[in-house]
């Protein structure tokens, strides 16, 4: 028999399934975030990036001069027993050295007690150091001060003769001459006017084996030689 009236979906009555949860359900997913999209792209340029590096470096050799720590380590280990090899050298030098200055410094005590020795004379004044006065500075020999030579002796030539003598130790500024009157020494003699010129004068002396040497004043040149007689 026919039925006479068409089934639908009110035709059965309903249940739990003709009222389904709202939302999503079953396999829908949401969507997802931004980061999680781009993330797969950036860990493919990333990788690639590095490796591209990595050729780089093999081809070019730079990699080899890339330290590692491990490397760092061998390399610090190595430099310890090389240090520890030549500090134990060292330390045997510098004990070489330590006898040697030890004997060096008995050495020099030895001399200093013996020159202080040789050096130390009885003296009726005790002075302290404090009372003493400084000593004068040390004069030198300047060969460019004026020296007049005086033929008194009656031989002609002598003046001239002396100061070739003087010219061929180093003097420059030197005259022969005759006297020009005034009172004349009893013998020979080198006279200076300034103090300066003494260790000149003396020097002068010296090199022409006159003994007397005197300071003075109202001479014509800082230094003058008056010869009395020929030596």
């Amino acid at each position: 028999m026919a039925h006479s009236e068409k089934e639908s979906y009110q035709s059965y009555p309903r249940d739990a399934f003709d009222n389904p949860p709202s939302g999503p359900v079953g396999v829908h997913r949401g969507r997802r975030s931004v980061v999680a999209r781009v993330a797969p792209f950036l860990i493919v340029i990333v990788a690639a990036a590095l490796a591209g590096l990595l050729a780089w470096g093999i081809a070019s050799g730079e990699l080899a001069k890339v330290q590692l720590p491990w490397s760092n380590q061998s390399q610090t280990s190595q430099a310890d027993a090389g240090d520890d090899g030549q500090s134990d050298d060292q330390d045997a030098s510098d004990s070489q050295d330590d006898q040697s200055d030890q004997s060096d410094q008995s050495d020099q005590t030895d001399q200093t007690d013996q020159t202080d020795g040789a050096q130390d004379e009885p003296d009726g004044d005790d002075q302290s150091q404090d009372g003493a006065e400084p000593a004068a500075p040390e004069q030198t020999v300047n060969y460019g001060t004026g020296v007049r030579v005086v033929n008194a002796t009656g031989v002609n030539g002598y003046a001239a003769q002396q100061m070739g003598v003087l010219q061929s130790v180093g003097y420059t500024n030197v005259v022969a001459a005759n006297p020009s009157g005034g009172t004349l020494p009893a013998v020979n003699v080198v006279w200076y006017q300034n103090e300066t010129d003494m260790a000149t004068a003396q020097d002068v002396a010296n090199t022409l084996g006159i003994a007397t040497v005197e300071q003075t004043t109202g001479i014509s040149d800082p230094i003058v030689v008056v010869y009395i007689a020929a030596q």
